[in-house]
């Protein structure tokens, strides 16, 4: 009967995690189809390489900053990026250039998979995601990354600080069930196994 019990057990739980792993790659569908992210792919590791990534990263966010006040939605900041892909490739190799790299810079919109990421309090599902995709040289070395739409990259000068503005806008943009999860998602996580665990 012990037995019985314990395997009964584990099949259950086999199956509240096979639910809960089919409800999170819902989620991360749902939230991947609401955002638009920004990736900055440095050539390298080299101290010399990751420093200059984040000087591109400031000088396209300068560019941009005024044309993504202006958009509504996702497609209007979609379609902004790719008005701009030929300036935001200058304004990139420009930054290499006046460094001392030649290595150039290439730039479009494309869908790539995201390991899990964490901006300030906000935590990412891995998965695939769309995102301006800046690649500097080989594109080999460590990455930054932020989300572009709705815009938690550059409301000001901190980074990695999202304001409050900022959160507001992605609280609007993701149903409450999607921004709890990513606000918050160690607790979120917890709560859900235990919701789906009574169900």
């Amino acid at each position: 009967m012990r037995k019985k019990i314990i395997l009964t057990a584990i099949a259950i739980l086999a199956v509240l995690a096979c639910v809960n792993s089919c409800r999170k790659a819902e989620m991360q569908k749902s939230i991947a189809s609401k955002i638009l992210r920004f990736h900055v792919l440095a050539n390298s590791d080299s101290e010399a390489d990751q420093n200059v990534k984040k000087q591109v990263r400031d000088a396209v966010g300068t560019y941009l900053r005024p044309y993504l006040a202006e958009c509504k939605n996702i497609d209007e900041t979609r379609d902004t990026v790719n008005a701009h892909m030929d300036e935001i490739v200058a304004v990139s190799e420009e930054v290499l250039s006046e460094n001392g790299f030649a290595y150039g810079a290439s730039a479009c919109v494309t869908h790539t998979d995201f390991p899990v990421k964490t901006y300030g309090d906000y935590t990412f599902p891995k998965g695939e995601y769309e995102a301006l995709e800046i690649r500097l040289g080989k594109g080999e070395g460590h990455n930054w990354w932020c989300v572009l739409y709705p815009n938690m990259c550059f409301k000001g000068t901190v980074y990695e600080v999202v304001e409050d503005d900022a959160k507001k806008e992605l609280e609007e943009v993701l149903s409450p069930d999607e921004y709890e999860s990513v606000f918050d998602s160690g607790k979120y996580e917890i709560k859900f196994k235990i919701l789906e665990f009574f169900r």
